[in-house]
Parts: C-alpha cells; sequence; structure tokens
C-alpha cells in the first residue's frame, strides 16, 4: 500500500492506496544483455519467451537451452539455439509508445520548489483536451502539454505517450524555452521513462489523467516531482509532494462578481470578450480568476447565448443602451451580496492578487475606486448594494456618466501611486478597445 492524497473540493485527505505496478527486467541472452523489458510483474515467463519469439529469435520451446526468469532479482538470463545477431536494432522496451532504453533512467534532482494551485492544474489539463478535440481527427492518440499556471506554453500529441514528451523536449530546444520549474499535463499513464524524461527538462509537477506506476511515484519522490494522477471532475490524486499543491484561498466574503460583457465593441470591430488569449476566450480566462476569487459570479449581457460555455448565470440590463452604468446597476440588483466587484470583459490580465488587496481596503464607503495613470478605473472596482436605487434614479433621469455619480457619493479613491505597488505597471488594469491593443499582447 502507498500513501496517496486526494484533493476534492478545496481540502486534501490522506489515504492508502494500491499504484500499478512497474517491474524492470534486464534481459539476458546467451551473455549478452539486450534490453531491459518494463511490464507488469505477473507472468514473466511468458512475456520473455513471447519477446524472445516475436523478434526471431525463437520459433519453438526447443530452441531455449536455459530459461531463466527470477522475479526477486527481477533478472531474465537465456540461452538459445545459434547466435544473436552481431548488430541488433533497438528494441522497444513497453507497450504503448514507449522510447527506446536499454538501461532504467536514474533519478535527476529537479531544483524548483514551484507551487500550483488545484485552479492551475485542472484548468492545464482541461486546455489539454480542448487542444486535442481541437487538432485531434481520430481516436487513440495520446497528448501531453506544458505550462506555467496562467498558460498553455507548449502542446504536442502522438501515436505514443513518451514520443509526446519527446516532441515538447525538441519543441523547446528549438525555440529556446526553458521548460524548469513548468506543469506538464499528460493524457497517458506516467511510467518510470516519462518521469525520468521530465526530470531532465527540470519540470516541477506532472499530472496525468490516468494513474502512475510505482517506480514513477519512486522516481518523482527521489527527484523532487511533484507527481498527480486520476485528474478528473475537479478532483484529482497526489502521489509525491502533496505540500507542494497550494490550496486556494477562502473566497472574499461578502461579495459577489460581475463580468460586464454589453458593449458593442465597435472599435475592435468585433466581440472583444471572444478573441482569444493563451488558446481561450478573454472573458473565459477573467471568470476563471474571478470564480477562484468569489462565490458568486454573473455576467451582465444582453446576449446570453455568446457565452453559453461559461457555468455562471447570465443577467440582461434593465436600462438598456444606457453603458457600463446600467451593468454596474443591474449586477448590484442580482447580488445575493452586500457589494460586488465589477470587471469589464476586456480585462484579460485582472490579477486576483491585486483584487484581494484593493478587497482587503473595504470599509465603510459605498465604492471602492483604484486610480491608475490614466485615471479612475470605474470598472474594476467594488461597489455597495446601498447605491443601487440611486444608479436607477440616475438611468432614469438620462445620466449614464457613473464617474459623475461616483463624486457625489461617499467613494473612496484610491491613489495611484498606492494602486502601482499592488498592480505594478497597471497591468491588472490593461483593457483592449482596438486591434493593434490586441495584436500588442500577442493574442
Amino acid at each position: 500500500m502507498s500513501r496517496i492524497w486526494t484533493y476534492s473540493k478545496g481540502e486534501v485527505s490522506p489515504e492508502d492506496g494500491e499504484v500499478v505496478a512497474e517491474f524492470p527486467v534486464p534481459l539476458t541472452v546467451n551473455g549478452r544483455e539486450i534490453a531491459t523489458l518494463v511490464a507488469s510483474p505477473h507472468d514473466l515467463n511468458y512475456l520473455v519467451a513471447g519477446f524472445m519469439r516475436l523478434q526471431g529469435f525463437v520459433s519453438s520451446s526447443d530452441d531455449f537451452e536455459l530459461f531463466s526468469v527470477c522475479k526477486d532479482f527481477g533478472a531474465a538470463n537465456v540461452r538459445i539455439k545459434g547466435e544473436l545477431p552481431v548488430a541488433l536494432k533497438p528494441f522497444l522496451t513497453s507497450g504503448c509508445g514507449t522510447g527506446i532504453t536499454f538501461t532504467l533512467p536514474a533519478a535527476l534532482k529537479v531544483s524548483s520548489e514551484n507551487r500550483f494551485t488545484p485552479e492551475q492544474i485542472l484548468f492545464l489539463m482541461d486546455s489539454l483536451a480542448k487542444q486535442a478535440d481541437r487538432y485531434r481527427t481520430h481516436g487513440g492518440i495520446h497528448s501531453a502539454a506544458v505550462g506555467d499556471g496562467e498558460r498553455m506554453i507548449l502542446y504536442a500529441e502522438d501515436l505514443g505517450r513518451h514520443n509526446t514528451v519527446d516532441r515538447i523536449a525538441g519543441e523547446a530546444l528549438f525555440k529556446g524555452i526553458d521548460l524548469s520549474g513548468l506543469m506538464m499535463v499528460t493524457s497517458g499513464r506516467v511510467s518510470t521513462e516519462m518521469a525520468a524524461k521530465a526530470a531532465q527538462l527540470g519540470i516541477a509537477l506532472i499530472a496525468s489523467r490516468t494513474s502512475p506506476t510505482d517506480m514513477a511515484v519512486k522516481l518523482c519522490e527521489e527527484s523532487g516531482i511533484t507527481l498527480i494522477g486520476y485528474v478528473r471532475g475537479g478532483r484529482f490524486q497526489i502521489y509525491s509532494y502533496p505540500d507542494r499543491v497550494q490550496l486556494p484561498l477562502p473566497k472574499i466574503a461578502g461579495v459577489a462578481g460581475a463580468i460586464l460583457a454589453g458593449g458593442q465593441s465597435s472599435r475592435m470591430g468585433r466581440n472583444k470578450a471572444l478573441l482569444p488569449i493563451h488558446g481561450r476566450p478573454i472573458i473565459e480566462e477573467i471568470y476563471r480568476k474571478m470564480a477562484g476569487l468569489f462565490k458568486e459570479v454573473v455576467i451582465v449581457t444582453n446576449s446570453p447565448e455568446d457565452y453559453a460555455f461559461l457555468p455562471c448565470p447570465k443577467i440582461p440590463d434593465i436600462h438598456m443602451g444606457k453603458g457600463s452604468m446600467a451593468g454596474v446597476h443591474a449586477a448590484l440588483e442580482w447580488s445575493p451580496e452586500e457589494r460586488i466587484f465589477v470587471v469589464a470583459c476586456d480585462m484579460p490580465f485582472l490579477d486576483p492578487i491585486a483584487v484581494r488587496a484593493f478587497a482587503a481596503r473595504l470599509d465603510c464607503e459605498t465604492a471602492l475606486v483604484p486610480c491608475t495613470d490614466g485615471g479612475f478605473e470605474p470598472l474594476h472596482s467594488f461597489y455597495s448594494k446601498k447605491i443601487a436605487h440611486l444608479l436607477d434614479e440616475a438611468l432614469q433621469a438620462d445620466r449614464p456618466k457613473i464617474l459623475d455619480l461616483l463624486q457625489t457619493l461617499d467613494t473612496r479613491f484610491i491613489p495611484a501611486d498606492e494602486v502601482a505597488r499592488i498592480s505594478p505597471g497597471f497591468r491588472s488594469f490593461i483593457n483592449l478597445n482596438r486591434p493593434e491593443e490586441y495584436d500588442a499582447i500577442g493574442g
């Protein structure tokens, strides 16, 4: 039995469980070691005999002069009639498209102690599945990807799961991408050889949709790699270094999140909320961050069908055609909490750490609005439900400018120099209005 940690619903709990056994059998034929067979530990005599037969070394049991398979020592010693060819082609040592190997990999120490949240792990695995669906023309193909917790950096697919790692290593080599400290996700089982390849690349965490082997667990423990399996349905199992899975912070109490997606995107020329960034629509990137911050998140939109792929409520403006103030008003009327945090749908670099820092400054004000070098940021701000009726009155009176109203309320403005310390370069506030702005971020 092995100690395994299960992550589910924001908690990690230890338990004892079985791990698939991976058994190496060095094969010596006529005094010459020709390969290491990596397999399950049962009926090894059949495995060795079948391997010899299918390589064309024997055609009947009479061709064996000596046949010894010792499970205790993990070795097979065979003598056959005749001689082996002088030049042997390398042998594939296990199924599923493994790499070519003659000796077992040694553990390499990964120096990185990067930590990843469950949300980041699940997000990259989900990104892998969506990327595979996009490119796959038929079944039976393995895939793998590496990411930094915020985005997928490289993706590969191949008939063999090991080959996907080789492809990623090769692409990174040609493109000059340092993979050390990154996270790798794979559709296939993590074996010793895959773990060794990840260690060579400096990968800090490996996650799979299925289970790892026992030897892969051991190698990851020796190498300092966090190993995760059975990533499915919002949960997973941790086989090594569970302390490096960073559990999510509590949701911000008393605040609901609102994403405003009601603009016409006239300057962009197309719906900017759906522009891809890191392989996902911008609004999906924003929603993922908002869902990590708030228990309840809503999208204010008059085109809910455009965002059906996001698992949250969509509500329309109550006052149609009145701009962003109408969106804030609709969100306040909807909110089950006493406050809302509002963000525009075109802010791809929304920083959860910055949002938490601003939330920590909340007191008795009816609105908390950060300032940047460009002025006030009302669409990256907190609002109290107490002002919902005031917004309603202003909208009915056709006074839809939210900044004008904020000047008359108990609004606290956070100075730009203070905001700059929280969000260097005001990165969390970057919004996209024109095609050249989108092109500049490399979407």
